[in-house]
């Protein structure tokens, strides 16, 4: 009998003899080879969970067996798994099953013990801090990876993580011992955890000879001490969905040159930065919460960490939220206020690494609370533009609602000249009980302004009390180098909203009110081209000016309670209104 041809290599065939008036009929049943498994179990390859054993090489072995295998799920079950640097492969997930918990373990006191070193990276180190320069010294990193995910809906602990000084942060227990409730323990109480980093790694990092700008140095730690919960560099395809991180370090993510990234679902409360994501493209970031009392929460960056420019472009971040409540508090529920009696960092911000530059990003449908305001920091040469923002809301928020700034720091290599700011859209923003230091703060360059900005549909109930000292105040320039926060400017001497330097300005159905009467003017305007208000509700103290101008070129009012309908086209050199 000749060989089917339809039969496959290796299969079993099967003959059946049916019987229909004497004629016989052969019918031939394959069956499929085995195929390799899907799904890599850590304890399967010796991991324990029982959140004292280091499970390292075995969580590893796991990523390892199902990368030969071509692709698979590495899976997690119930348990804590104490481990040091965890190395991602491509076409390889994490799947963080229902009370799983990659726990980072601490390092040895001597540091003989501890998380893969940081790798050598003489060529940014100058310009960047040791945190956006660096990735293998984390809990899981991967490099120049395809096709990754972690999932949840299980949980990542940084628990022996530094933020960027000690040998690992001060978890909020200890932070909050009787009589201590800073970020960083006393002395004696530090000395008791021996949290501190040995005397000869304390030493070599102080011998380092730092750069014009300060680095290498700041936050620079040796090698065994882990700084981050997870950072990728380089890599393409990512999902990251549902999972928790806890007291995550420098960076709970950190992400640099990530193209093609899904980021949902993620519940983040950390004693740092929440997600960061650097020279990265086509990134949506979905339905995340992060409480960051310390520093910010999500925060796109285009920095010179790939030793190159590269923008971050093609960005979406919607229905997340950010606070600035005492770490550990967002997951507990209580959202408590004790050690950040004056709320956290906590924001959205774009910057202030800004290199390559910032373009099409969009931000929708997010909640402040808690926190610093919407910030866009351009200061390092990069381009910023064609930048939507719409639906936010605010609550107690500490310093500027919305702050906008092209500087003039320039932190890297020559040839770098002062970037741009235009084309950047803000409406329908509600924010109550708003500081009352600095108002909306937009700030350019003499010679390069703040271009095509918009802002519409905007209500903002301030705290108010400004006195007329501090209306009678004279802004100075920003020093260059210095870090772009609106409170390096001081007090404000106009309480909702001070504009320097910017061309073609509408600001339309805005509404301001201050729940204290405020001495200081509304809205002062400096070396500003082309400004229009329409349908604007500005109220003021009796004596005080709505508006102060100062070298105002283009000036138009339409529709506005209480102010009279002005388009003038001449300059004007100094008046108040």
């Amino acid at each position: 009998m000749k060989k089917n041809p339809l039969v496959p290599a290796g299969a079993v065939a099967c003959a059946a003899l049916l019987c229909f008036g004497g004629c016989a009929m052969t019918a031939a049943v394959s069956v499929p080879p085995a195929t390799a498994p899907s799904t890599f179990d850590v304890k399967a390859y010796g991991a324990t969970g029982d959140g004292k054993t280091l499970d390292t090489a075995a969580i590893n072995k796991a990523i390892d067996a199902a990368a030969a295998a071509g692709g698979g799920t590495v899976e997690f079950p119930a348990g804590d798994y104490l481990s040091y640097s965890i190395h991602l492969k491509s076409h390889v997930a994490l799947h963080l099953g229902i009370g799983a918990t990659i726990v980072a373990a601490e390092p040895t006191a001597d540091l003989a013990v501890g998380f893969d070193a940081p790798e050598p990276n003489p060529v940014t180190e100058q310009y960047e801090d040791f945190g956006h320069s660096h990735w293998h010294n984390s809990l899981i990193w991967g490099e120049n990876l395809e096709d990754i995910a972690i999932y949840g809906p299980g949980k990542i602990f940084g628990r022996g993580l530094s933020r960027g000084s000690n040998r690992r942060d001060v978890l909020p227990e200890e932070r909050t011992l009787p009589g201590d409730g800073r970020p960083e323990l006393a002395a004696p109480e530090r000395a008791r955890l021996n949290l501190a980093l040995p005397e000869s790694a304390r030493a070599a990092i102080a011998a380092v000879k730092s750069g014009p700008f300060g680095y290498p140095g700041r936050d620079t730690l040796p090698a065994g001490v882990g700084n981050k919960s997870i950072a990728l560099k380089n890599c393409h395809n990512v999902i990251f969905r549902d999972f928790t991180i806890y007291h995550g370090g420098h960076f709970a993510i950190l992400a640099t040159g990530v193209d093609n990234w899904l980021c949902d679902g993620l519940k983040i409360d950390t004693n740092r930065d929440g997600i960061d994501f650097d020279c990265c493209q086509n990134v949506r970031v979905a339905n995340c919460t992060v409480n960051s009392p310390y520093d910010d929460g999500i925060c796109p960056k285009a920095s010179f960490g790939l030793g190159y420019v590269r923008p971050t472009e093609n960005v979406t971040i919607t229905n997340c939220q950010v606070s600035g409540y005492d770490e550990g508090t967002l997951l507990d529920g209580t959202r408590q206020r004790k050690v950040m009696g004056e709320g956290g960092t906590g924001r959205i911000k774009c910057g202030t690494e800004a290199n390559g530059g910032f373009r099409n990003i969009t931000i929708s449908n997010c909640v402040f609370e808690y926190c610093r305001g919407l910030a866009f920091e351009e200061v390092d040469g990069g381009s910023m533009e064609d930048i939507t923002v719409s639906n936010i809301t605010m609550r107690d928020i500490t310093n500027a609602p919305i702050y906008i700034r092209l500087g003039t720091r320039l932190r890297g290599p020559e040839p770098i000249a002062i970037g741009t700011a235009r084309r950047i859209k803000i409406s329908n923003v509600v924010a109550h009980n708003v500081a009352a230091q600095s108002g909306v703060l937009i700030v350019g360059e003499p010679g390069h302004p703040i271009e095509d900005l918009t802002l519409a549909n905007i209500f903002i109930d301030y705290a108010g009390g400004g006195t007329a000292e501090q209306a009678a105040r004279e802004v100075p320039a920003e020093e260059p180098q210095r870090y772009p926060e609106p409170s390096r400017l001081g007090t404000m001497p106009s309480w909702g909203m001070f504009a320097r330097h910017v061309k073609n300005f509408d600001v339309s159905r805005v509404e301001f009110r201050a729940t204290k009467d405020d001495l200081r003017p509304t809205v002062q305007l400096d070396n500003v081209a082309g400004a229009a208000f329409d349908a604007v509700k500005f109220p003021h103290a009796a004596g005080a000016p709505v508006f102060v101008l100062k070298n105002v070129e283009g000036f138009a009012v339409h529709n506005s309670p209480g102010l009279p309908e002005t388009n003038r086209a001449e300059k004007i050199a100094a008046e108040r209104l």
